[in-house]
């Protein structure tokens, strides 16, 4: 497991995880899975991508836009821990 913070937001990656590159982001008791697709970042494209289901849209948002500003990084975060 790696992990990385900004913005007050806490992004992991698990080790062997599987595809498509993504992170787990944290802010305000919301968990947000985030894909990382060709230099770009989006909501999982998966069943319950936001946890709880009626979290704060704003939070939502700040964990996405947090992930778009550190895309590079967070990238990075998913290669080292994923080989």
């Amino acid at each position: 497991m790696g992990s990385k913070t900004f913005d007050g937001v806490w992004f992991i990656s698990y080790a062997h995880d599987h595809l498509p590159p993504h992170v787990h982001g944290f802010y305000a008791e919301v968990e947000v899975l985030v894909e990382l697709v060709n230099g770009t970042v989006r909501l999982a494209q998966r069943a319950k991508p936001i946890r709880p289901p009626k979290a704060k849209k704003s939070d939502v948002n700040h964990i996405l836009r947090t992930a778009m500003k550190h895309t590079a990084e967070l990238m990075e975060l998913w290669r080292i821990t994923n080989g």
